[in-house]
């Protein structure tokens, strides 16, 4: 199997990391993207399987940064064959939900959060078609439940990830004649470093008990339908937005 040229975006840390690491075990290179968190994507290059794996940087919500960080990937993986839209902002400031924010809060999270979740992907796509036109590839979204079932203490976050879903299944149509498929993963709460703080405390029970199973997802499961997206064979799964919610949320 030919070895691909892979960018996870936002993949230093939690899931993310889970991804890139999906990826190299399966014998891909794979470019480890962070903003502000060089060590640990550093760290997670020299732990990967493998060879080949670089580190890019960029601020999802810099227009140029993005493309230009695409580029670099490309450039030093010797082409780009898939691309992971991961990186995201829960949106969370100051601790207290937008509605009793105030009005420049709330208008700078909604900006910072579509700034990084849908704006920032959209970018990241244009950039990685250029590179990929003519020669195919699979491009896989990241999203959430909360863009089916809501966020009411975070709207913003829930509407981006409702745009993003959109975004995918309009490019999966505009990108076919192009041999590039585009598929969205839609998970639930995961069970990741940032999170586990929620999952001990006093609502951890509460969390867990969302879903039949009792329990949350671990990151290797999310990652798995990640790799499958991105596969040969999954081309025909182009457009699909998969739960992976553990049953905690049921859409029709």
């Amino acid at each position: 199997m030919t070895k691909r040229a892979v960018l996870v975006t936002g993949s230093s840390r939690g899931l993310g990391r889970a991804i890139a690491a999906r990826f190299a075990a399966g014998g891909d290179r794979v470019a480890v993207h962070h903003r502000d968190s060089a060590a640990m994507a550093e760290s997670l290059v020299a732990e990967l399987p493998g060879s080949g794996h670089v580190v890019v940087r960029a601020d999802m919500a810099d227009p140029p940064a993005v493309r230009a960080m695409v580029d670099d990937a490309a450039a030093r993986l010797g082409g780009l064959d898939v691309l992971v839209n991961n990186a995201g902002v829960y949106g969370r400031e100051r601790g207290a939900p937008l509605a009793e924010a105030d009005y420049e809060t709330w208008r700078e999270v909604w900006r910072r959060t579509f700034d990084i979740n849908l704006f920032g992907a959209a970018n990241a796509c244009w950039a990685a078609v250029q590179h990929m036109r003519g020669a195919g590839g699979r491009i896989v979204n990241v999203s959430s439940r909360g863009a089916f079932r809501g966020e009411p203490e975070q709207p913003a976050y829930g509407a981006s990830k409702a745009a993003l879903n959109a975004m995918g299944q309009s490019l999966a149509v505009a990108l076919a004649p192009h041999g590039i498929a585009v598929a969205t993963v839609a998970p639930g709460f995961i069970e990741t470093e940032m999170a586990r703080a929620l999952l001990t405390g006093d609502g951890g029970e509460g969390i867990r008990a969302q879903s039949p199973y009792h329990r949350v997802a671990q990151p290797d499961e999310v990652a798995a339908a990640v790799h499958w997206l991105a596969s040969a064979e999954a081309e025909w799964a182009s457009g699909a937005i998969l739960d992976m919610n553990g049953a905690s949320y049921l859409r029709t």
